[in-house]
């Protein structure tokens, strides 16, 4: 054969076995809304109270630094972008997001947020959800400068989106203070009435802004965090009023987001019921063993303490903030609450595990698994 051609053979040759071979798909955009059950940091740009940038947060995190995620490792964007296969989105005010790092996605929550504009005012500053909304149209102009147009459009809508919001505008608002603005101004019923009417208009500008695929969380078990049994528990029983609202809000939502995605005509938002996800650990915490490491017992152990945070003071170490001062658990893999409020790693990879394959009880219409495939065939 004529050496000449070798070369044009051999790249004749890698262009078949590209065309036949699968292409490698970039994983999907994630885009995170919310307050401190998912904020990653952006609060650390923010002159604020309401942060998480100092040691012991982030002891488990893969640095182990703080990194503005109110948790001792990772949090549950962090270990949902784990089953994308991507790296964690950035916080939104974070200078890195930029270039290429624009095609991960982006993280716009803030801790001490509500659905209520006036939820989490005690902090002073933090992004409110209406200007992560519009951060979220900010990140679009910058995307469409990155690649144009029509990929911006089709990234946004492909992408998987979370939204977390609620619990502050109970804990942070209208339980925040006896006889509270809003506690003088609504009984409660009407109060969740208000709040369920609100969230529906955020979700409705998300759909807008391009969102298409949306898991929304219900409000977990707010009544039996380390704070509120500090304040209001007498003998380890759940704060009655908390769980009363809770019980009003949850299955509002839920009928909210379903008549939502009926008037949209498709499945948009899906609704995950992390109070189950979170009560089902709590309430059974023998059942949930800890991660297993090298060389483990062939049985792990469960959880053995759903009460009392891993890094705090006062009762059930849920009396003020978890700072270098405070009681430091030395495994928090038995602990189910990091600190007063937030879930402990290991706690989130139990709630996470339930968005990817949990059944029609804790994900709606369908969970996260399910989705990723369904989108998968249809791309």
């Amino acid at each position: 054969m004529d050496a000449a051609l070798m070369p044009l053979l051999v790249v004749s040759l890698v262009l078949c076995l590209l065309a036949a071979a699968p292409a490698a798909s970039a994983a999907r955009a994630f885009f995170v809304f919310g307050d401190s059950l998912v904020d990653n940091g952006n609060n650390n740009y923010l002159l604020t109270t309401a942060r998480a940038d100092a040691p012991p947060y982030g002891i488990d995190f893969p640095t182990h630094q703080a990194t503005g995620r109110f948790s001792n490792g990772l949090n549950i964007p962090d270990i949902i972008s784990e089953h994308l296969g991507a790296e964690p989105a950035l916080p939104y005010l974070s200078p890195e997001l930029r270039g290429e790092k624009l095609l991960v996605g982006a993280n716009f929550a803030s801790a001490g947020v509500g659905i209520l504009n006036d939820t989490g005012i005690q902090f002073v500053n933090i992004i409110r959800i209406g200007d992560q909304l519009q951060y979220f149209r900010e990140y679009q102009r910058k995307l469409r400068a990155l690649v144009g147009e029509p990929q911006a459009t089709q990234l946004v809508n492909q992408a998987l989106v979370l939204i977390t919001l609620g619990g502050n505008d109970f804990v942070n608002n209208y339980y925040l203070v006896p006889m509270s603005v809003r506690s003088r101004q609504y009984a409660l019923p009407d109060y969740v009435r208000f709040i369920v009417s609100e969230y529906r208009k955020i979700l409705s500008r998300l759909y807008e802004l391009g969102a298409r695929r949306v898991i929304v969380t219900g409000t977990g078990p707010l009544g039996c965090v380390p704070a509120e049994l500090a304040l209001h528990s007498q003998n380890g029983e759940c704060a009655a009023e908390l769980t009363r609202a809770v019980n009003l809000f949850n299955p509002q939502m839920v009928d909210m987001v379903r008549g939502l995605n009926r008037a949209i005509g498709a499945d948009v938002f899906v609704t995950a019921n992390t109070y189950r996800m979170n009560f089902d650990y709590l309430a059974n915490p023998q059942d949930f063993g800890e991660r297993r490491r090298r060389g483990a017992e062939p049985k792990p152990k469960g959880f053995t303490n759903v009460q009392v945070a891993c890094c705090g003071q006062g009762p059930y170490n849920g009396i003020g903030l978890c700072t270098a001062a405070s009681n430091v658990c030395d495994n928090r893999d038995v602990f189910a609450f990091w600190d007063a409020f937030h879930p402990t790693e290991r706690a989130n990879r139990i709630i996470v595990a339930q968005f990817m394959h949990g059944d029609t009880d804790y994900m709606h219409p369908m969970n996260l698994s399910t989705i990723l495939a369904m989108d998968q065939e249809g791309l």
